[in-house]
């Protein structure tokens, strides 16, 4: 079994960041041109050139390809956000089987080391434009699922991450399992199985639900 499960807004505050040159925390968001002045930090889209020809995400593959002793203090993305539910998954069932979907670099394995951002599929009121990711931006998103997995994937998460999974694990032969709340989904190629009525975060509790059963 392959757990997938959407990221969290909320993140450890320990949490590292990618830096620039003189030293400039970089905080990914969806499109910095609408991002506040901030002296202090650079704000910029995971797939901006870095300043070296090389995208950001670039730069993160490569950090994690020779992490040395993780000098900037990237947390593996089980561990970067801050619901107990990405825990409890790991402990369930291992880390090499736990992937995280992020709005802002795609699917990831749960044991990559993933910097601070802050992206969402959110249209609330409340969050600011610059943080929305929508079908008019383009993100160059990860693909760590590997197309040859064949045992069953299992995705936890809101209706506005369902297509980005139906994306990224296209190319995958075996079932995919989608869990939802509230009305029923397009999920093309996906077995859908209904958790009730939609409330505020459903996913985690639908998630730990899940684990206790799988026992």
């Amino acid at each position: 079994m392959i757990v997938v499960i959407q990221c969290a807004a909320s993140k450890r505050p320990d949490a590292g960041h990618l830096s620039t040159p003189d030293g400039k925390s970089v905080m990914f968001v969806a499109r910095p041109e609408l991002a506040p002045l901030d002296d202090s930090r650079l704000y910029a889209h995971p797939d901006d050139d870095c300043g070296t020809d090389s995208s950001w995400r670039k730069v993160l593959e490569s950090y994690n390809t020779n992490p040395g002793t993780n000098p900037l203090r990237l947390l593996p993305a089980w561990d970067l956000y801050r619901p107990p539910t990405y825990q409890l998954l790991v402990e369930r069932f291992g880390i090499d089987r736990l992937y995280v979907l992020s709005a802002g670099w795609g699917l990831v394995r749960s044991d990559f080391l993933t910097p601070n951002y802050d992206v969402t599929f959110s249209a609330a009121r409340n969050v600011p434009k610059f943080k929305r990711r929508t079908r008019l931006t383009t993100f160059r998103d990860f693909r760590m699922l590997p197309s040859t997995v064949s045992d069953p994937i299992v995705f936890f998460g809101g209706k506005s991450y369902i297509q980005l999974f139906c994306q990224l694990t296209s190319a995958v032969r075996s079932q995919r399992i989608v869990f939802y709340a509230g009305s029923r989904p397009s999920a093309p190629g996906c077995t859908l199985r209904s958790f009730g009525n939609p409330f505020t975060n459903w996913q985690y509790q639908c998630a730990q639900a899940f684990a206790r059963e799988s026992n």
